[in-house]
């Protein structure tokens, strides 16, 4: 047990030893780079959009990534307006007509949750999937948000929130 131990102290101690070797341009450069992907990787931000069902409207709260930056760039030429159909039993597709930038990452959707997938199709969820997706944003209030969803194909349009 006691060898057990000073391996575990002395194999610790390499390790403490090895991480402070860089430099500090090389650590805050790594911290950057954490920083960044966890952005991209699920914190929602405080950049809204709307979205038009119908006669339901909602607001999304959007992603901090390069996908969602190339959306909103869409939207401030004008609503973006994507025919969607049901697939699955759990989701809306249609194709945003380009394409943009991916950032796929393994994840389980919710509803509510909009998503990019094959880098020109986006996804809302009224149920849920684990797939590979770059996300965009969640629904905000999902009051009726499965009523506006109903079966078969709608048409939604997405635009900036005032």
């Amino acid at each position: 047990m006691k060898q057990y131990f000073w391996t575990a102290a002395v194999v610790l101690s390499m390790a403490l030893t090895l991480t402070s070797c860089g430099s500090k341009k090389e650590i805050e450069k790594a911290y950057d780079n954490e920083s960044a992907s966890e952005t991209e990787t699920g914190e929602l931000t405080d950049m809204k959009m709307n979205v038009q069902i119908g006669d339901y409207n909602f607001t999304a709260t959007l992603e901090n990534n390069e996908a969602v930056e190339e959306l909103l760039d869409m939207m401030k030429e004008g609503p973006v307006t994507i025919q969607m159909d049901d697939y699955s039993g759990f989701e809306k597709v249609g194709p945003l007509g380009r394409s943009l930038t991916t950032n796929n990452r393994q994840t389980t959707t919710a509803v509510g949750d909009i998503v990019l997938y094959n880098g020109n199709n986006i996804v809302m969820f009224y149920g849920s999937n684990s797939w590979s997706y770059t996300r965009i944003g969640k629904i905000d209030d999902l009051t009726d948000w499965e009523k506006a969803l109903g079966s078969g194909s709608i048409t939604a349009v997405f635009s900036l929130a005032q």
